[in-house]
């Protein structure tokens, strides 16, 4: 009887302990909703996409970089008033998503830059990102391609 108990036990223990790797594991705690990209012409040759990520961490995260076989070149960018002009400029050292807090990427801000489309950015058309954060890893997610 004691070696059964002992037996379930430990099998109680492990699937505890498998539940909360699963919980806590590779998410980090990040979560990354409404992706999409803005349509533009074909004989546009980039395109942009926007999304929140949002951190329910204490630790703060930055998005380093991002890749997608739709984009010949893929930049981080943010957009800035100069002079009473908007500028686009490539964002150096990532954006940073803050512990317990979000980042916006959204037209007019900070985006995703695709140079050199090699896909339609037409409406209803899906594209995979990969976004790589310097803690919570790779994340791949899906864009859809819609008119603001």
């Amino acid at each position: 009887m004691n070696q059964r108990r002992g037996t379930r036990t430990w099998m109680a223990g492990t699937v505890a302990a498998v539940l909360l790797l699963a919980a806590c594991g590779s998410e980090g705690g990040l979560t990354i909703d409404d992706t999409w990209g803005r349509t533009s012409p074909s004989a546009a040759a980039n395109g942009a996409f926007y999304m929140t990520i949002g951190n329910d961490t204490g630790q703060a995260d930055v998005l380093e970089s991002v890749s997608t076989d739709a984009c010949g070149t893929v930049e981080l960018h943010q957009t800035t008033m100069v002079d009473d002009v908007m500028r686009m400029s490539p964002v150096e050292g990532g954006i940073e998503i803050p512990a317990h807090g979000e980042a916006v990427l959204e037209p007019g801000g900070f985006h995703v830059m695709c140079l050199d489309k090699q896909v339609a950015f037409d409406e209803g058309v899906t594209v995979d990102l990969t976004l790589h954060f310097a803690v919570a890893g790779d994340r791949t997610v899906e864009a859809e391609i819609r008119s603001e």
